[in-house]
């Protein structure tokens, strides 16, 4: 089957479901799936700078950088490929985007939302460390990675969606079918 789309970007902030989906669309529909972040810490690890991503994201900026855009370069020369990342990460200082358009040019970029409660519950299981966020914080977070995935479509002149995952099932068939036919009709 030929898809869509050659370079996927799907974006969300911590819980919201992307990996879950990300995962299983490229299962389902043979993109090759890269998680950024797993990327950026295997290069870590092979460059005996971090084992963890606590580690890694305790790295000065320069080789925090070093290792964004080592991924970004992997990245590049891939086809038919699903990149999962956050889009816009919330560091103690403030928000950092982690999208490297200067390098990676996606075809389209999804950006998964759900509710408050939704990413909240999601959080309290995940085992990952995080930055606790408010109510308020994390509607500024999503509010920011709306806001920049919009203006990457448009500097890159890419396609863009937002998709709901309320319903965890109902946004899979909706991502499958846009990533497998160009619609989510």
């Amino acid at each position: 089957m030929e898809l869509p789309w050659n370079v996927v970007v799907v974006t969300g902030v911590p819980g919201v479901g992307k990996t879950t989906l990300c995962r299983r669309v490229s299962e389902d529909l043979g993109y090759n799936y890269v998680n950024y972040g797993d990327l950026m810490l295997e290069i870590a690890k092979s460059e005996d700078l971090a084992s963890t991503d606590s580690e890694m994201f305790s790295l000065d900026i320069d080789t925090q950088q070093k290792i964004w855009k080592g991924a970004a370069l992997k990245v590049k020369d891939m086809n038919c490929v699903l990149v999962d990342l956050h889009g816009v990460d919330q560091s103690p200082i403030g928000y950092i985007l982690s999208l490297p358009i200067e390098i990676i040019s996606p075809d389209i970029i999804v950006v998964i939302e759900s509710s408050n409660d939704n990413i909240l519950q999601r959080r309290h299981k995940d085992t990952k460390e995080r930055i606790i966020d408010t109510i308020n914080s994390l509607n500024e977070h999503i509010n920011m990675l709306r806001t920049s995935m919009a203006v990457c479509s448009a500097i890159l002149g890419c396609n863009l969606i937002v998709l709901e995952n309320d319903d965890l099932e109902g946004c899979f068939l909706k991502l499958k079918n846009l990533l497998g036919t160009g619609s989510v009709l």
